[in-house]
């Protein structure tokens, strides 16, 4: 974690502390969070202090409050988020690793957030056991239970993951009433970003250097990434080069391969993870073949196992930032 993020963290938990006294000085007043409005006040109009917000979300508009104190998250992307923006959600969604929360993630920030389920299945009784005020998740992970969770909480879904992960965070900033903590994360990206191209030599250096991404994944062919997908993201704002293959990928996300054609994943760098049993994966089989051996990247020592929790189930900026430091460790060597 660079020294700007660990300033950024420091700042966000400042101003965490600001938004609870704040919450605190509206209860004193006789705010309630049913009404969305002060008592005594026949106001109780939208941008109001204390009134509800209404965020543009996937399913329409949603009528969210003023700030959210009970969060819970069904995604990964959506864990990113709220813990990158100084929010620890009362309960969360687990990936199918056996870590459950992702393994980026700082363990204090994890420690004590109720597990409701797995990701694409959780359990709506233990979402509404919780009692949130707020619900973050996507369409396409689990726009057919808009319905249900919406009578539990307000539900604010995306209509995507992966690629538009950016935009999303600019969603999840504003149903969290974190604009500004979200300003502080993005403008630290950008200048993470630049650091890593000056790093790699200027941005002409960098795109001349043709970078790959490939998973291995269990029950699946050998994805080599597109350049429409959440590392696709990262690697283009760096401005690092994209071989002709990734042009080839369906809907811009993968191309896929068998361990027969994985000479078609060379370039410079090639960056792999594995989703996973490296056998069942065909990770094991892949890397220990001859055709593996003979890639320009193999031999020039330029191929990188990397965790796949981060690089591609991550899916924010907490991720990307560790991902911009792995990249100009390896890409510099």
């Amino acid at each position: 974690m660079t020294a700007k993020t660990l300033q950024r963290r420091s700042r966000l938990l400042a101003a965490a502390s600001l938004t609870a006294a704040g919450a605190l000085t509206l209860s004193a007043c006789g705010f309630s969070s049913e009404s969305g409005s002060a008592s005594g006040s026949d106001s109780g109009s939208e941008g109001s202090a204390g009134a509800p917000r209404t965020v543009k979300t996937a399913m329409g508009d949603v009528k969210v409050p003023a700030a959210p104190q009970r969060v819970v998250v069904l995604d990964t992307a959506e864990l990113d988020s709220v813990l990158t923006l100084g929010v620890k959600p009362v309960g969360a969604t687990h990936a199918d690793v056996d870590s459950g929360f992702l393994n980026y993630l700082p363990k204090d920030q994890v420690e004590g957030i109720t597990d409701v389920g797995q990701m694409m299945t959780p359990n709506l009784e233990a979402v509404a056991g919780l009692k949130p005020d707020l619900i973050l998740t996507s369409k396409i992970r689990h726009g057919d239970k808009y319905a249900e969770l919406s009578k539990i909480a307000p539900t604010v879904m995306t209509e995507n993951t992966g690629y538009p992960w950016k935009e999303n965070f600019q969603v999840h900033a504003e149903a969290l009433n974190k604009q500004a903590e979200a300003k502080m994360v993005t403008d630290d990206y950008a200048e993470h970003v630049a650091d890593v191209t000056k790093a790699l030599g200027g941005k002409e250096k960098a795109g001349a250097t043709e970078v790959n991404m490939v998973r291995f994944v269990e029950g699946a062919d050998i994805r080599v990434y597109g350049k429409k997908n959440y590392i696709a993201t990262i690697l283009a704002d760096v401005g690092l080069g994209r071989p002709a293959i990734t042009d080839q990928a369906k809907d811009g996300f993968s191309y896929d391969v068998s361990p027969e054609k994985i000479d078609l994943a060379d370039a410079d760098a090639v960056f792999h993870s594995t989703y996973g049993d490296p056998k069942k994966s065909k990770e094991t089989q892949t890397t220990g073949s001859g055709l593996w051996k003979k890639m320009d990247a193999v031999k020039n020592g330029k191929v990188f196992a990397v965790d796949d929790q981060l690089w591609i189930q991550g899916i924010g900026y907490t991720a990307a930032d560790k991902i911009l430091g792995e990249l100009r460790t390896n890409l510099t060597k």
